[in-house]
């Protein structure tokens, strides 16, 4: 039975600011291990033997499939209601995954497949709990306001993909070795399990927190767009042009409406691609030595505190000025593989800016145009498309990283003419929304 049909209480036994913090550290204490874990993979594969191609497949391939499962485990999760089930399952797979990394080194030629394997386990947990635990959290979202819940939210998810990385590099230091770092993972894996498990007992149901207030919520605009990622339903909630979704439309606006949302989608595969993945980048700082492997994780953590900053003042900005600020995504990807893969610490440390600045504008206030591209009845499969075609470019530029790894200058050329590909395609973009959003005669 599922949790949306189960005999349950029809007050829900925690109020709704305490279900939002409560999934918020949740997600804190998962994303110490996932970030933990994705702050060194690069140079825990190098340690293991994996060339630059091999970390670029597979941490570009863990990325890509945390975006491309996406596709079929929201709707199996809607189709079923067991969304207490996905999230968990989900929330499990990385809590046992990366702790298993430990153990890595011990298998001799077989680790590296081994690590690699669990990378993929990992990414695949991220893929399975998304889209129902966002549903879980829309719920209690609506009852104080959803673009404060998911705020609050977000703010909690972000701190634990800061501290993870200062986690193992602590620890790594240390303990002079990179793989004691993955076991005392096992701690904030196995308290967010624990209190994963204790807020399904309190609210069994948590659609019992949906109130008047947010349904009327799902049909305005989206509110604080840096604080929401893809499976936002926040950030897909808002009136908009026809659909971009369904290309099958008859009426002219709706197939021009489809063109503008596919191109949206290329633009935000081009930039995806020109980010590389931190996995090639931390590769290149362990290969290149150019800082301890204790320290890689601190790189790391940099990246995700500009990627904090960038959301919010990007999202503050397209409230007040509009799309146009997602014109930066494009110009400042085109500096990040000629620093991130430098020769210098200095050089590297400022594309690691750059890339969480631009990271973190498309984790969150690029989703924003998705919503205002895309009617609230198909904003659910637009950002399950769109999701493709970020999967496809993180995985393309990420093997074309790590094969042109000792072409560095190639790898700059084709990444600067994609990013003008993406600056033109998004001008198109703007052009075209405006026109398409002024009324009728």
């Amino acid at each position: 039975m599922t949790n949306r049909t189960a005999r349950v209480p029809r007050t829900p036994a925690l109020r709704p600011w305490s279900m939002v913090v409560g999934l918020g550290f949740v997600s804190l204490l998962i994303d110490m291990v996932a970030d933990g874990s994705a702050a060194v993979s690069g140079a825990m594969l190098e340690e293991l033997g994996a060339t630059a191609l091999l970390v670029g497949l597979v941490t570009g391939g863990a990325e890509a499939l945390a975006l491309l499962l996406r596709l079929a485990t929201g709707p199996w999760a809607d189709r079923t209601g067991a969304y207490w089930t996905f999230t968990i399952l989900g929330y499990a797979l990385t809590a046992v995954s990366v702790p298993l990394l430990f153990f890595t080194p011990m298998l001799g030629a077989a680790g590296l497949a081994v690590a690699s394997a669990l990378l993929l386990i990992e990414r695949t947990g991220k893929a399975i709990r998304a889209p129902a635990k966002t549903v879980l959290l829309a719920d209690a979202a609506g009852a104080v306001g959803r673009g404060k819940g998911f705020g609050v939210h977000k703010t909690l998810d972000q701190i634990g993909a800061f501290a993870g990385p200062l986690v193992v590099a602590g620890v790594a230091a240390i303990a002079g070795s990179l793989w004691p770092a993955f076991l005392v993972l096992i701690i904030p894996g196995a308290a967010a399990m624990v209190l994963l498990f204790w807020l399904r007992a309190k609210v069994p149901d948590p659609s019992l927190y949906r109130t008047e207030r947010g349904e009327a919520e799902a049909s305005v605009a989206a509110e604080a767009p840096a604080a929401m990622g893809p499976e936002s339903p926040a950030a897909s909630e808002s009136p908009a042009v026809s659909t971009a979704v369904d290309t099958r439309a008859d009426d002219g606006p709706s197939r021009e409406a489809s063109r503008t949302f596919l191109m949206f989608s290329f633009f935000a595969g081009l930039t995806e691609f020109g980010l590389l993945s931190f996995g090639v980048i931390s590769f290149h700082l362990a290969a290149a030595e150019l800082v301890t492997v204790s320290a890689v994780p601190l790189v790391y953590a940099v990246g995700m505190a500009a990627a904090a900053v960038a959301a919010i003042l990007t999202g503050w900005l397209y409230d007040r000025w509009g799309a146009a600020v997602l014109l930066s995504v494009p110009v400042i990807t085109v500096f990040v593989p000629g620093l991130v893969l430098g020769p210098t610490v200095v050089m590297v440390l400022a594309g690691v800016v750059l890339w969480g600045a631009a990271s973190g504008v498309q984790d969150s206030t690029v989703k924003a145009l998705v919503a205002d591209l895309v009617p609230g009845g198909k904003r659910g499969s637009a950002y399950g498309s769109f999701a493709v075609f970020q999967g496809v470019g993180a995985l393309a530029g990420a093997v074309v990283a790590g094969a042109l790894y000792d072409s560095i200058p190639v790898l700059i050329a084709i990444v600067a003419v994609l990013q003008v590909a993406a600056l033109i395609l998004l001008v198109v973009v703007l052009r075209r929304r405006a026109r398409l959003s002024r009324p009728g005669p």
